[in-house]
């Protein structure tokens, strides 16, 4: 039964969430190496525009946030103080939302009624000018802004001109899942350029091992994550690229660590954390495989008990003892692996070839739900063999 107290297999869960900003960004070097070569010109006095594009779990507000520490240290050392301000759009839906929280980056207390938008641009104009300082706006999300064709990013991007200053006082940068052009006037357009896209591919599968292994040091006692569940939760979420994702599902499979009152997190939670969040393993598709697929399946099953990963060879002994217990002739090794293939297509297991000094070998996982509770499913459809 689970409790708020007892031992955990953690040490700081604060290390897991999505706000959290770790020391390093593996694997985003080359995107911060962009941002510093084209903001350049903000510590010689200038301004500029960018835009950070990707799908989700790519690291783009990561970097963005990365970034702003970096340029408002080194605005202290040449002398041009640098104000990062982050926005999300999605919470701050409205120009007169984002102004504000523009405005109470300088005075907390600004009341949230009573001014327009353009006397809210006036004061935060004031504002920059009684500090020195440049302003670095970020607005993460901003394809819902755009989408109410707004004038926001049009001021902010021509703000000096707009508030009649004679300092340049603002850069822009606008982060998005989306290609934001087309939601853009073509004056705002003309004014961020095509040239200034940083791009955010989706992440590989040893990409994210890396930065599950970075949070695992960070967030988790010492040897309390078994090897390889870094490894299965980054198959998991290499189909979409998604570091947020893999990130969940270690924290989830950490969780039920801990309810299970467990020492060490292992793959069975790690399916557990996948099951948790979306599983495609339904009982309507276990009942439509014929016998074998279920005996098969069964083998995996058995053969993933306490590991991630389990050889082929090891799976078909497993099905030849399923066989036998339901008085089923084995079949052949070629349609053992038709079988093996047939159940990846339906997506309840995985297999990877993995590369040693022996060779190639196919390791075979299942992703999607615990194998004991796998196992327990086919069972009851099989008859209780055992």
């Amino acid at each position: 039964m689970a409790s708020f107290g007892g031992p955990s297999v953690f040490k700081d869960m604060g290390k897991l969430d999505f706000d959290y900003l770790p020391p390093g960004l593996p694997h985003r070097e080359a995107q911060l190496d962009q941002l510093t070569g084209l903001f350049r010109p903000v510590l010689q006095g200038g301004r500029q525009t960018a835009f950070l594009i990707g799908s989700v779990g790519t690291g783009k507000t990561a970097v963005a946030k990365h970034f702003s520490k970096l340029i408002m240290e080194a605005g202290q050392k040449h002398n041009r103080r640098v104000d990062a301000i982050y926005v999300n759009c999605r919470r701050r839906s409205s120009d007169k939302a984002v102004l504000l929280q523009l405005v109470r980056y300088f005075d907390k207390h600004f009341p949230d009624r009573g001014f327009s938008s353009s006397e809210m641009i006036d004061t935060f104009a004031r504002f920059l000018v009684k500090n020195n300082t440049h302003a670095l706006i970020i607005l993460d999300e901003a394809d819902v802004l755009l989408k109410k064709k707004t004038d926001l990013v049009y001021l902010l991007s021509r703000f000096d001109e707009e508030t009649g200053s004679s300092k340049k006082s603002v850069s822009v940068m606008l982060i998005s899942q989306q290609d934001l052009f087309p939601l853009m006037d073509s004056a705002s357009a003309s004014t961020f350029g095509r040239t200034n896209i940083i791009s955010f591919g989706k992440y590989s599968n040893t990409e994210l091992l890396s930065i599950l292994e970075q949070r695992i040091d960070l967030a988790f006692k010492p040897g309390r994550v078994e090897p390889e569940v870094g490894d299965l939760i980054a198959d998991i979420a290499s189909e979409w690229g998604d570091a947020r994702y893999a990130i969940e599902l270690l924290t989830k499979a950490g969780m039920a660590a801990d309810d299970e009152h467990k020492e060490e997190v292992g793959a069975e939670h790690a399916r557990a954390a996948k099951a948790h969040t979306h599983s495609i393993v339904t009982d309507s598709k276990l009942a439509e495989l014929d016998i074998h697929k279920k005996l098969v399946l069964l083998a995996c099953a058995r053969s993933l008990k306490n590991k991630a990963y389990s050889i082929t060879g090891d799976i078909e002994k497993n099905y030849h003892v399923a066989c036998e217990g339901q008085g089923e002739e084995a079949r052949k090794h070629t349609q053992f692996w038709k079988y093996i293939k047939d159940l990846e297509a339906l997506g309840l297991v995985d297999t990877k070839v993995s590369h040693g000094q022996g060779g190639t070998t196919t390791m075979v996982t299942i992703r999607d739900i615990p194998v004991k509770v796998l196992e327990e499913k086919l069972m009851a459809f099989l008859g209780g063999i055992r």
